[in-house]
């Protein structure tokens, strides 16, 4: 999706995760720009310049002030998430509020009370923009394997799991019986966000196994500590359907009576051996049909990178009325309270039964 100028958004925050928003647009500075960036402190603020050369910002008022962004993402601890988009709300801008939007459920329910009528907040969750999780809903949504009936996700936790689980059963808003249980296990654990410990020591390391029953279908969740960057876990996806089923990448379905087929979801990506093309993720394929196609070529992007750099252009396309919702506000919170509801299984060793809240249609 391209934009005739580069869409121009605001931060609030400046840790780990907001420097991600930097980044991409500074990678692709045809479709994204940064109007500012609010640091609680002036020194901050000034390590901010001088690594990203965007103007810092002591409050919210004076970021809008300044430049008025086509929209902000607060990217805050998730206590200060709620505040942040309601003060934004406040002043009419629209937010893409970092996951989860608020961090428990009553945070969940004054979030929405204050803001959901807005019309103004989508949420910033980026897994089914996945290029390979994007493939798999191509797939599903051309009715391949049939009406769909679980889905098992082992490769991220809560609430990005519960995402994808929701959207490729087609669950929406159902309400949801879940049963948590946790094992200890050693495991070696040498990479983190920080890097490589150079530590090979197994340690004891918790795995989570929950599973959700919708009306539509059944979910399982599989989430192992650190799964995101220990390479010795592997990312896994089954999607079973009454006419087959996806396991990762391979597709298999009946297409007559006696006829079982087997494919495959295929990258082509630059770069390899003598392709002189440049480094990148160029589409996934489907028999022969494109499925996904990279549209930020030449930036090299990661597929985690892909998928927030879309979800970032989707988000200034429907601020100019030229798109969809990128990821409402009732989603993420439908999401998050699954992954509450996760948590507090795995507490009382109890089902628990999701109920029908004010966001839901």
């Amino acid at each position: 999706m391209s934009a005739a100028r580069p869409g121009r958004f605001g931060v609030v925050g400046s840790g780990w995760r907001s420097e991600f928003f930097l980044r991409l647009a500074r990678q692709i500075p045809g479709r994204l720009s940064v109007s500012g960036v609010v640091t609680r402190t002036a020194e901050r603020g000034a390590e901010v310049e001088s690594r990203w050369g965007v103007p810092t910002f002591r409050t919210v008022a004076d970021l809008l002030a300044a430049e008025r962004p086509e929209y902000v993402v607060p990217s805050v601890p998730w206590a200060v998430t709620p505040e942040v988009t309601e003060e934004l709300v406040r002043h009419g801008v629209p937010v893409l509020a970092e996951t989860p939007p608020a961090p428990d459920l009553d945070g969940l329910r004054g979030l929405w009370a204050s803001v959901g009528d807005s019309g103004l907040v989508q949420v910033a969750e980026q897994y089914p923009l996945m290029p390979g999780h994007a493939a798999r809903l191509a797939v599903l949504r051309a009715g391949v394997i049939g009406q769909v009936t679980s889905v098992q996700v082992s490769s991220t936790h809560l609430y990005h799991a519960v995402s994808l689980i929701r959207h490729m059963l087609g669950a929406g808003f159902e309400d949801a019986a879940v049963h948590a249980r946790s094992f200890t296990a050693p495991l070696a654990d040498p990479l983190s966000k920080d890097g490589w410990s150079g530590d090979a020591t197994p340690k004891d390391r918790a795995t989570v196994i929950a599973t959700l029953q919708f009306a539509s279908g059944t979910g399982l969740y599989d989430f192992t500590d650190n799964q995101w960057w220990n390479p010795l876990r592997a990312r896994r996806i089954v999607v079973r359907g009454a006419l087959g089923e996806i396991v990762d990448d391979r597709v298999v379905r009946l297409v007559d009576p006696g006829t079982p087929v087997e494919s495959h979801l295929v990258r082509r990506r630059t770069g390899i051996d003598l392709n002189l093309e440049g480094s990148d993720l160029d589409h996934i394929s489907f028999d022969g049909r494109v499925v996904y196609r990279n549209e930020y070529q030449g930036a090299r992007f990661s597929e985690d990178d892909l998928a927030v750099a879309d979800l970032l252009c989707r988000m200034t396309a429907w601020c100019r009325g030229e798109g969809p919702e990128p990821y409402p506000l009732a989603e993420g919170c439908q999401d998050h309270l699954l992954g509450l509801a996760i948590g507090e299984s795995l507490r009382t060793g109890a089902t628990v039964t999701t109920g029908r809240e004010a966001w839901a249609p």
